[in-house]
């Protein structure tokens, strides 16, 4: 055995069983040992990026650690905006990167570069194991530090936002010479509980005279942890929010409502207004995503009372809602009223308002929608899928563009009996496309709608809020996805996904249903007609 094996067995050892790669030279005794150890699945995806997009998409709804092999300190760099995106969702992920052997290194050839300081950018765990007798133990620390709620995760007794970034450095000469036997399981470190005097005084303000608000993330946002949450808010009126784009949030019929605050400052500021306590339950206090001229970074109005109930440290989340409701609101809530029935699809072409609907009427009962959305999405896309069949939505947590089509590959391979629904912006697709590849390899059941408003419709309105002048040509240049066009039908057909293109309603809702009943990868591109 040598130690690529051990890492390896190890990681099977402590529930690590796939593994997103996109291996170089360093890495090569790794994917040889493959073949001997059949229960690790190992994906190729054809760009570091995708690797580490779909490793986070499979935390999320698996809840366990997913493993990315990635090639010295350029295919980590590669990967890190959809590690930042898993750093900011609490995403489980174990990065092995190879790195040059020992003797080596002092020649600094061509790919050599400092990987430490790389990692330790999105990772909170890094370490290369200093000789064989390492790499069993290292690794299995790895995955315990990856899954450790005390690292930064809100909560873990649910599946979905669940650990941290951890990275081990492998060199190559360790990984080709004998090993050491791998390590076995090595538990993480427990949820706690909130003390009861904590519960008690939060109490006490939700039950007081002053307007309070909850603000709620991690498994908060579970169908447990929401189902707690509309008792508190039903027997006290607390008002309840969670972040713009969460990690992995539960919606549909049935599932009580929670408002997610808005994009703009304008828009928290007046979800917030008159609120004079703010409980913080798993969630960060509210900051704007950018500076602006003038105008503050902290969303939260001045005067109001910021209370970190459950902060970000390991503590049950779930539990702790279920406690605080116990409190407050003694009993079970209410089953939900069967809702509306959603609006018939009227035949139009497709634009802002309306595209969301479509997808809203024709949802499949548990699916995984994965939202990069973005502007097309903002306003429509929560109201849209409010009565839809029960299912979850990831978010783009960390702003990172490029995650949606990763993710939507980690998501169908934790979860092969769920349907994945991809809504995807135009422009942010091209960084990751080649995730499409990965799809149609895997042959995985994932319907992306790419929505093709031919433009960063977004920078458009930001260039106005930061102060810039009104966009002439030159900056428009910048924000325009056209001249030439780009078929993103071609595209996906050339990487082995069936596509269409939809101009409006009645088609994309034709074509939506069509690829829903069809196995296997398919791509709709949504044309919007411009504003």
């Amino acid at each position: 055995m040598n130690g690529a094996e051990t890492v390896l067995r190890t990681l099977l050892n402590n529930g690590v069983d796939v593994c997103f790669a996109n291996p170089g030279t360093s890495e090569m005794q790794f994917v040889a040992a493959l073949d001997d150890h059949p229960a690790m699945r190992g994906v190729l995806c054809l760009f570091e990026g995708v690797a580490t997009g779909a490793a986070d998409g499979y935390a999320r709804m698996s809840g366990r650690a997913a493993a990315t092999l990635l090639h010295l300190g350029p295919g980590l760099a590669n990967g890190l905006a959809n590690l930042h995106n898993a750093r900011r969702a609490h995403a489980p992920v174990v990065n092995i990167v190879g790195d040059h052997a020992h003797s080596h290194k002092r020649l600094d050839s061509p790919l050599e570069s400092d990987i430490d300081a790389v990692a330790a950018t999105i990772s909170s765990w890094v370490r290369r194991p200093a000789t064989s007798s390492d790499i069993g133990r290292d690794t299995a620390e790895a995955v315990a530090a990856a899954l450790s709620a005390g690292a930064g995760s809100p909560d873990r007794s649910h599946t979905g936002t669940s650990g941290a970034i951890s990275t081990l450095i492998m060199a190559a000469d360790l990984s080709w010479e004998a090993g050491t036997p791998p390590a076995p399981h090595l538990p993480p470190a427990p949820l706690r509980s909130v003390p009861r005097a904590d519960l008690d005084a939060i109490a006490a303000v939700i039950t007081g005279p002053e307007p309070v608000a909850l603000l709620i993330d991690g498994a908060g946002l579970s169908e447990p942890g929401l189902q707690a949450a509309a008792r508190i808010q039903k027997a006290t009126g607390t008002a309840t929010f969670c972040p713009t784009w969460p990690a992995r949030i539960r919606r549909g019929a049935g599932v009580p409502a929670i408002q997610p605050l808005g994009y703009r400052a304008e828009a928290v500021g007046q979800q917030l207004a008159g609120i004079e306590n703010l409980v913080l339950v798993g969630a960060r206090e509210p900051v704007a995503s950018f500076a602006y001229p003038g105008r503050p970074g902290v969303l939260t109005p001045p005067g109001t009372n910021v209370h970190r109930f459950v902060p970000d440290s390991g503590f049950n989340v779930v539990e702790a809602l279920n406690e605080l409701a116990d409190i407050v609101a003694p009993g079970s809530l209410e089953t939900l009223p069967v809702p509306d029935a959603l609006p018939d699809i009227v035949d139009e072409p497709l634009r802002t308002e309306n595209w969301a609907q479509v997808i809203g009427a024709l949802l499949p009962h548990e699916a995984i929608v994965v939202d990069e959305s973005i502007t097309e999405g903002m306003n429509t896309l929560v109201p849209a899928t409010a009565n839809s069949a029960p299912h979850d939505v990831l978010g783009l947590t960390g702003l990172a563009i490029g995650q949606g089509i990763p993710v939507a590959v980690g998501a169908a391979i934790a979860c092969p009996e769920r349907p994945v629904v991809c809504l995807q912006a135009d422009g942010s697709a091209l960084y990751t496309i080649s995730g499409l590849w990965t799809q149609a390899r895997e042959n995985l059941n994932v319907t992306t709608v790419l929505l093709n408003n031919s433009s960063y419709a977004i920078l458009r309105a930001e260039l106005d809020r930061v102060g810039g002048n009104q966009a002439g040509p030159a900056a428009s240049a910048l924000f325009d996805l056209s001249r030439p066009d780009i078929d993103f039908t071609a595209v996906a057909t050339g990487m082995g996904v069936t596509a269409t293109r939809a101009t409006s309603t009645t088609e994309l809702a034709e074509q939506f249903s069509t690829a829903l009943a069809t196995p296997g990868p398919h791509l709709i591109e949504a044309v919007l007609k411009p504003v």
